[in-house]
């Protein structure tokens, strides 16, 4: 069977007055059918939300396409809506409903008959873990049952794409654990594609595939953390004394590269399965003596700081970049 990515951008616009909001973007996430989950990152301003409200039908492209599950959200939004949950930031709530009445309501409106749709209302609050308080009006919970019960009325009619926005917001710790670990079972056991905004790095480094950080109306980085993961490459600055003219020539050795920045620095990176012992045994064999080694593994936050300009890659990894772009330095 064929698959199409989750969300696919074709140059897309989106204005909003006389400004444009989103540049003529353009990228593909996710690949339907999967459990994929993509987090969606970016400043105040960035134009994450635009995206969403976008992808939602709420806002129309002055450009370019938005593609849900292979289906345009302009020509074809209707269809494309009725195959997306969607948990928004701020509250949405009827205040004196029950939250199974809630839920009722919005999955009838999503297209189920009442019945099922009463069924299915009693199964996901009990899943969220409300079921003991699914008769209380909504406007009697807590932060975070709202939180839950916001995630149950974007689940309650079995959707293929969910659209979670700053899912953990204002949760204690194990409210924030329980929230993720039933996103990570959205994802593994029921198959459904997310997508997560979230300004807390390290929940989108817990529960997602992929990331997509924006600024300025543009995608600035998109990066596969599965990849990542695999990859695991270690970085490492090293300073010497001695003779190091012929180290870079010995790093392959060990299947390392490495830049040469003066003075005895060097920046290295170290693949998957080298340990730094290794480095240390290939200095030695060069009769050099290590007056500085620190070492670190890339991690979501180094990403986002370099996607946004306040921290620098490295004389390597700058380099890797130029050379898979086919830029010059």
């Amino acid at each position: 069977m064929d698959t199409v990515p989750v969300v696919e951008l074709e140059n897309l616009k989106v204005r909003l007055g006389r400004r444009e909001i989103l540049h003529g973007i353009t990228c593909r996430l996710g690949v339907s059918g999967t459990g994929k989950a993509v987090g969606l990152l970016g400043p105040n301003g960035a134009g994450k939300s635009t995206l969403i409200l976008t992808l939602l039908g709420f806002l129309r492209p002055s450009a370019g396409r938005a593609l849900i599950l292979g289906r345009d959200c302009r020509r074809h939004g209707g269809e494309a809506r009725s195959r997306i949950g969607y948990m928004p930031e701020n509250d949405s709530f009827i205040g004196d409903m029950s939250a199974v009445t809630f839920l009722r309501q919005m999955a009838e409106l999503s297209g189920l008959p009442p019945e099922a749709a009463l069924e299915k209302a009693h199964e996901v609050l009990f899943h969220v873990g409300l079921g003991e308080a699914r008769y209380r009006e909504l406007r009697t919970y807590s932060l975070g049952m709202k939180q839950m019960a916001k995630l149950a009325q974007a689940i309650v009619h079995g959707p293929e794409l969910v659209v979670l926005d700053e899912p953990t917001n204002g949760l204690d710790p194990a409210a924030r654990r329980r929230m993720l670990r039933l996103v990570a079972e959205m994802k593994k056991e029921q198959g459904m594609n997310l997508i997560v905004c979230s300004h807390l790095l390290g929940d989108i480094e817990q529960v997602c595939d992929e990331v997509v950080i924006m600024k300025d109306g543009l995608i600035v980085h998109h990066c596969n953390l599965e990849e990542e993961r695999r990859s695991n490459k270690c970085f490492v600055e090293l300073e010497v004394t001695g003779d190091d003219g012929q180290l870079r020539a010995a790093l392959p050795e060990i299947g390392a590269d490495g830049v040469s920045e003066g003075g005895g620095r060097w920046r290295i990176v170290l693949p998957p399965g080298v340990e730094v012992d290794a480095l240390w045994a290939l200095v030695a064999r060069q009769n050099l003596l290590v007056r500085k080694l620190t070492h670190r593994r890339d991690t979501l936050e180094e990403i986002f700081l370099k996607a946004m300009g306040h921290l620098a890659a490295t004389p390597v990894e700058a380099a890797a970049s130029s050379e898979a772009q086919g830029r010059p330095l």
